[in-house]
């Protein structure tokens, strides 16, 4: 698990769903400044946020663990059942 990767994949997904930073944390209930700490690796997302944040960005949190998308047959570092 390396911050600064799954600070990529947030900005990657909230990107490819046309999201700024301002819109995703208005629907996280969160500040934009927030935001942009995760993406840059210099905090994670709290606990209370990750499974809406998941849900935001149409991911699992193996996938935003791992910050890669899941391809089919692969192994994962985490899987959902370890989680």
């Amino acid at each position: 698990m390396n911050q600064m990767e799954i600070g990529s994949f947030i900005a990657k997904k909230r990107k490819e769903k046309n999201y700024t930073q301002a819109i995703l944390a208005e629907k996280l209930r969160v500040s934009n400044k927030t935001i942009s700490k995760w993406e840059t690796g210099k905090s994670m997302p709290d606990y209370a946020v990750i499974q809406n944040l998941c849900s935001e960005l149409d991911i699992s949190l193996s996938e935003l663990m791992d910050a890669e998308e899941n391809e089919s047959n692969s192994i994962r570092p985490y899987d959902e059942e370890q989680i």
